[in-house]
């Protein structure tokens, strides 16, 4: 059994772990908040730019190479991860999900690449030596969109420049502060655009084909900045939830060396006692 001193310490260290993770809960409790709101405002923006585009998508014989699938030669993957972990199986699973989905997909190196978002990303990548095109990292906890704006429209523009025939994007989708789902979506070439209420006549000036020009690459990149809000929103709330469950844990120890102490305490004080009483029978 450890000794009195022993347990005290691990008492005293737990104790202040919990604290610790205690107060990292309430800080990603705070962000969670905070990058919920900015997904959610983000929605109406996302939803009206879909409107306009698939308006003139249906209503034209729009022949933008966003729009238009092709064989896929190449696929690009964007990763989306936290730089940093004590966020349970967040970052895991995103990463297990790209990697199954290219063990599924692809037979050579060649056949794909990678645009890595988060240092668990770049990292995952490099030591798999995994071909990445590019990578971002130091993401803020509320990123604007002129801080990812550059990778943003540079991998669209790879798929522009037929660098890549398909873009997919893996990331946690944001369903509760309890709930975060891994997430794949196409994200290029544009298919299955919801049209419902996008019967608004619109008068365009120069011309459909001209707006779309600069429409699909905004929207592509839209989509990108949404997917990122999403998941910052997800990761802060997988974070304050492993941060929770390590302070329970943290609690649940304590009680038990606490009883570990007590009852090692009541035995040192039983083997003083009998001590005493047989040194004092051993003089009579």
């Amino acid at each position: 059994m450890a000794s009195l001193r022993d347990i005290k310490k691990r008492i005293d260290s737990t104790t202040k772990m919990k604290k610790i993770t205690k107060a990292m809960e309430m800080v990603s409790a705070a962000k969670m908040n905070k990058a919920e709101q900015n997904a959610k405002k983000f929605v109406p923006y996302s939803e009206k730019m879909q409107e306009v585009v698939a308006n003139i998508a249906k209503n034209t014989d729009a022949t933008h190479p966003m729009l238009q699938t092709r064989e896929v030669k190449k696929t690009g993957y964007i990763a989306i991860t936290a730089d940093s972990g004590l966020a349970g199986a967040y970052n895991a699973n995103i990463l297990r999900n790209l990697n199954n989905t290219i063990q599924q997909n692809h037979k050579s190196s060649d056949e794909y690449t990678i645009i890595a978002i988060g240092r668990m990303a770049v990292d995952f990548c490099k030591k798999r030596n995994l071909p990445m095109a590019k990578s971002i990292i130091g993401l803020p906890d509320q990123p604007s969109f002129a801080f990812i704006k550059e990778i943003a429209s540079e991998t669209v523009q790879m798929y522009s420049d037929e660098e890549i025939d398909k873009l997919v994007i893996i990331y946690n989708h944001y369903v509760s502060a309890i709930s975060q789902v891994v997430t794949t979506n196409q994200l290029l070439p544009i298919e299955n655009m919801n049209t419902a209420g996008s019967s608004s006549q619109y008068e365009y000036e120069p011309g459909e084909e001209e707006i779309l020009a600069v429409l699909l690459p905004q929207y592509a990149e839209s989509l990108i900045y949404g997917a990122l809000l999403d998941a910052k929103a997800s990761e802060h709330a997988a974070r304050m939830t492993a941060m929770r469950s390590a302070s329970d844990n943290a609690s649940d120890l304590i009680d038990d060396l606490s009883l570990s102490y007590n009852r090692a305490r009541q035995a040192a004080i039983t083997q003083e006692i009998t001590e005493i009483i047989g040194g004092a029978s051993a003089l009579e």
